[in-house]
């Protein structure tokens, strides 16, 4: 039986009194799990439709390869403005209102982008590029994810998810490549019949729906509630009585704001050596997951329709990627799973561009390997980005991280359209993301533990 939920004691706390925070039912817990997931997966499919669909638009705005990679780097800088913005705001709205607004905003995005009209170059290019821009609403919903799930299973009465909470968020993650596997499978039954437009509005729907569900369903994390109530008291100058009520609860309560303390020194490192690694990884991600029917067609020689059923089976590989994460990282520790995922993943893409990949099978099979140890880190890599910052900044701390993916693409892209133009796409793609790739992982051996920040979590201390 699941036990019933009290509410969170924000009441002035007596000298020296001890709280913990109320549980979290199992109900609650499961449907926060499903529409995690969800929302991950909806806000993907819009995000990865533009890089699956890219050589259609490409033939119909009538642009060149080159001048097509141009475009998506010009929207990674647009998108890169948005996620910037959005962590910050996530931890004034809280949790639940920041699930909404990336995934309303994913549904706003994909209606739009149905409507954009060709044949008026510059006109045309330029709402693309402003439309998609704010694709990076969906794209930091996995920030919102992180935060939330990190904060319903420390308090969560379900013991399995307490205990393995990386294994647990590994589904959630996992709707990355399933986001993309959604893509590319409407993609091969729809577009040559319907045009790309149509997929755009079949994105629409479903977020629409996940917006509701989730403003009826569910519900905020005691630790939040906390936070906002620690944030109306110091609003109000009662700061003497926020810092009793975060003693009390045992949570580290600041004044500063959540930008402003990612940078503070017990968190600055951290926050720095994610910074660089997901810059350098997203050059990777950009090539391999977002423009992999490009890579395909354009490095490989792969007929469209084929690279399209080919992404399919790799992106189901890949999900079981972040299932494997996210167990190792229980196991071993979130770094060293991060740090050697993303090694294997820069020598697999190598192999997988290498004259040794030569037929269907060789091509899936080292591309789905690639793919694997790419995306499956994530998993892990989310989960212990939350588990380094305190709850007053935790979702600025991994949206900011989340973010600079699109300097990584901005950068990447740029340099991967110089040299595709040059030396063609193989080349490119070995260099700027099979390297960049591999060099990520190396980066991750400069974190540290997450001493600081668990020092506030309480996995056990739940309310019967």
């Amino acid at each position: 039986m699941s036990i019933q939920e009290p509410a969170v004691d924000l009441t002035r706390p007596r000298p020296d009194e001890k709280r913990r925070f109320p549980v979290f039912s199992k109900k609650n817990t499961s449907a926060a799990t499903v529409l995690a997931l969800l929302a991950w997966t909806i806000a993907v499919f819009d995000y990865g439709l533009f890089g699956t669909l890219l050589p259609a638009m490409q033939e119909e705005f009538g642009w060149t390869a080159p001048e097509a990679y141009a475009i998506n780097t010009w929207i990674a800088v647009g998108t890169a403005i948005v996620c910037f913005g959005i962590g910050p705001v996530i931890d004034r709205l809280g949790r639940r209102k920041g699930m909404m607004t990336t995934i309303g905003g994913t549904a706003v995005v994909s209606g739009l982008t149905a409507l954009i009209p060709t044949g008026i170059p510059f006109l045309s290019n330029g709402l693309l590029v402003l439309i998609r821009s704010f694709g990076g609403l969906g794209f930091s919903e996995q920030a919102v994810n992180a935060t939330y799930m990190n904060e319903v299973y420390q308090v969560t009465e379900v013991a399995d998810k307490r205990k393995r909470p990386g294994f647990h968020y590994s589904f959630i993650q996992g709707g990355w490549p399933l986001g993309f596997l959604l893509a590319s499978a409407l993609a091969l039954a729809f577009l040559p019949s319907l045009g790309w437009r149509a997929l755009y509005l079949m994105a629409t729907v479903p977020a629409i729906v996940i917006v509701w569900v989730i403003a009826k369903k569910l519900k905020e994390t005691p630790q939040f509630e906390l936070h906002h109530k620690l944030t109306e008291l110091e609003k109000g100058g009662q700061s003497d009585e926020a810092h009793a009520l975060a003693r009390a609860y045992g949570v580290e309560h600041s004044s500063a704001a959540p930008l402003k303390r990612i940078w503070e020194p017990h968190l600055r490192r951290n926050t720095i050596v994610f910074s660089l690694a997901w810059i350098v990884n997203f050059f990777g991600i950009t090539i391999f997951s977002v423009l992999g029917s490009s890579v395909l067609k354009n490095a490989k020689g792969v007929e469209l329709s084929d690279a399209f059923w080919m992404l399919i089976v790799i992106n189901l590989l890949a999900y079981f990627g972040y299932v494997f994460h996210g167990w190792l990282g229980d196991k071993i520790g979130r770094k060293q799973t991060i740090i050697g995922g993303w090694i294997l993943s820069g020598i697999s893409f190598t192999i997988m561009l290498s004259p040794l990949a030569t037929n269907a099978f060789t091509i899936i099979a080292s591309y789905g390997a690639g793919l694997f140890f790419l995306v499956g880190p994530y998993a892990a890599i989310q989960y212990f980005m939350a588990e380094c910052y305190p709850v007053s900044c935790r979702a600025t701390g991994t949206a900011f991280i989340g973010a600079m993916s699109q300097p990584g693409t901005i950068i990447g892209g740029a340099i991967f359209t110089a040299i595709a133009a040059s030396s063609g796409t193989g080349t490119a793609a070995v260099w700027v993301g099979a390297v960049g790739t591999l060099v990520s992982g190396l980066l991750m051996i400069a974190a540290k533990p997450p001493a600081e920040a668990l020092l506030e979590d309480h996995p056990h201390e739940v309310q019967a």
